[in-house]
């Protein structure tokens, strides 16, 4: 049996056990299930923070070619901002369609209670961090991002070159060690997803009443999977990538984000997945993928989008073609500042309603519903890195191959004695 079809049928075998664990009443077998989740919940927690920074200074640092190196952020940023509009227009267009009715909000005596989360603009000032290792300490994954990205910079200029090369090498060294760590984590990966499955299967056996927000729940979930499943196949064919082969090559990552809720988390294994099942280029992948995954929240901008303008309706506040065409573009930026680990959007979402006096009090009927939407959120925002990566890394070679067709067209000029 070819080695892609045993990984599909281990794969399979482990998700139809985590569904049995999680439905069994045998309590020895539930929570060896979720003690198994546990452990890869800290494991991803424990290397995703140093990959992130690690991944971005070796990059940065190695570069040698300053207009390859601008190209690659131009298109990555060009793209992660353009799907994110795209996602929360899309579900903008799904939310004038379906027209959600107001919730019935006589519930929210026995909601769930709100966790505690600062104002909007103090979480953007939280982004800073206070000292090198806080966001380490702290999985502030921004603050992660900026550390990287000013540290991987920096060393690009030091003036000597043997302390320069020395910082490299140091990096890289440490760098290749998570990555022989993260390749143990992928080949016991199945494990992990029996845990997560088992977790994510006790947690729905409680039970969930819609009633009142079904329209609100149809529109994110249908925004996207509209986004995962035409918006982006569409653009890959566009450029020449085949959507669903692609899809199913990235699954192993893609499976891990929807079960553990943690694009940052998943990251290790989506380097991993996309360097080995996509052919990407360690050099694109490794600077790309940490970079999306702090800034390329598709998922994440349908949710501030459709969450923010339902609890305005439902608090009488008038919405015009106007008001949601603001939103859409709050939403995009509010997205590319959000952390990617769980729960990050329901917390962004819930300080911009502070900073408007909405009552997020309100957010307590959609919290017993947000572990299944963010499962597929960060499902779709991992899909999402992934197509961006293998975009760029496609057209990056194209580039490559053009230079060095026209560095061989140029003609010799004649030297003249």
């Amino acid at each position: 049996m070819p080695l892609a079809n045993k990984r599909f049928v281990i794969y399979l075998l482990m998700i139809l056990l985590g569904i049995a664990s999680g439905m069994s009443d045998i309590s020895l077998l539930k929570d060896f299930g979720l003690l198994i989740s546990d452990i890869f919940i800290k494991i991803f927690r424990c290397i995703s923070m140093p990959i992130v920074a690690l991944s971005l200074i070796v990059t940065l640092s190695s570069y040698s070619s300053e207009k390859s190196m601008r190209k690659i952020w131009q298109r990555t940023l060009f793209y992660t901002l353009s799907t994110t509009i795209i996602a929360a227009t899309v579900s903008c267009l799904l939310y004038l369609i379906i027209k959600p009715t107001n919730a019935n909000f006589s519930a929210v005596i026995n909601a769930a209670p709100l966790p505690e989360k600062p104002h909007y603009l103090q979480h953007l000032a939280s982004l800073i961090p206070s000292n090198v290792f806080a966001p380490f300490l702290e999985h502030q994954v921004m603050g992660v991002l900026i550390i990287g990205l000013l540290v991987g910079i920096a060393i690009r200029y030091i003036p000597e070159e043997q302390p320069r090369k020395a910082v490299i090498h140091f990096f890289q060294g440490i760098h290749s060690l998570f990555l022989v760590i993260t390749k143990w984590i992928v080949a016991i990966l199945p494990l992990g997803l029996y845990g997560f499955i088992t977790a994510t299967v006790v947690q729905l056996r409680g039970g969930i009443d819609i009633s009142g927000i079904g329209e609100y729940l149809a529109v994110l979930v249908l925004a996207n999977l509209i986004q995962g499943f035409i918006i982006l196949p569409i653009w890959l064919k566009f450029n020449k990538i085949r959507p669903f082969v692609t899809m199913r090559k990235m699954m192993p990552a893609l499976s891990i984000a929807f079960f553990s809720k943690s694009s940052a988390g998943t990251l290790p294994i989506t380097m991993a997945t996309a360097e080995k099942q996509l052919n990407i280029s360690p050099k694109i992948s490794r600077f790309i993928l940490p970079l999306c995954t702090n800034i390329n929240m598709n998922g994440c901008a349908a949710f501030i989008f459709v969450t923010v303008i339902y609890l305005m309706q439902n608090q009488g506040i008038d919405i015009t073609i106007g008001t949601m065409a603001l939103w859409i573009l709050v939403a995009t930026i509010a997205a590319v500042g959000n952390a990617g680990v769980p729960m990050g959007c329901f917390f962004l979402s819930a300080s911009l309603l502070a900073s408007m006096d909405i009552p997020i009090s309100l957010l307590g009927i959609i919290l017993p519903f947000y572990s299944i939407i963010d499962m597929i959120e960060t499902a779709l925002n991992v899909w999402s890195d992934s197509c961006i990566a293998k975009v760029v890394s496609d057209k990056s070679e194209m580039d490559l191959q053009a230079d060095d067709l026209t560095e061989h067209a140029m003609p010799i000029k004649a030297v003249e004695y």
